[in-house]
């Protein structure tokens, strides 16, 4: 089970990144792993929007999405390499 704590960090991390350009990587089951480029548009109290480049569409994802690996994001450095923004890659 995950803190209160751990899900209202990961939601100012992610709040840091609104309106920047973000690569998602999204566990879609049975071993599928979805990964594009897009924007980082809004949060909620519960989910964070992106809209993705390609056919201009938006999709949320919960914060606890992201605690339990099933979404990865990562962000552009000053290098502009795109880095995990909570550590290390994991399940994918």
């Amino acid at each position: 089970m995950f803190d209160k704590n751990d899900v209202v960090q990961v939601k100012k991390d992610i709040e840091t990144c609104i309106g920047q350009k973000i690569v998602l990587k999204s566990n879609i089951g049975r071993n599928k792993v979805l990964e594009k480029e897009g924007k980082l548009i809004s949060t909620y109290p519960n989910v964070f929007v992106v809209q993705f480049e390609e056919q201009n569409k938006t999709a949320s994802y919960s914060y606890t999405d992201v605690l339990i690996k099933s979404v990865e994001i990562s962000v552009p450095n000053s290098k502009n390499q795109y880095q995990n923004l909570f550590g290390n890659s994991s399940l994918f």
